[in-house]
């Protein structure tokens, strides 16, 4: 579905980080290496992000 906007755990806004950090892993970044620069330290922040699966393609039809 949508990214979500706040971390589930510790509540901190990452959904504002979630185009940059899709483009560049898309154009071969680590990562890591990519939530380091935007400022995503906290494990439960970046597990928001490296878990997330983009599928409002997949389910809008159906709306």
């Amino acid at each position: 579905m949508m990214v979500p906007v706040r971390c589930f755990t510790c509540g901190k806004v990452v959904g504002e980080h979630w185009e940059e950090y899709k483009t560049r892993v898309e154009d071969g970044e680590d990562p890591e290496a990519v939530l380091d620069d935007l400022g995503v330290e906290r494990h439960c922040c970046r597990r928001m992000l490296v878990s997330h699966r983009d599928l409002v393609d997949i389910v809008a039809p159906y709306q």
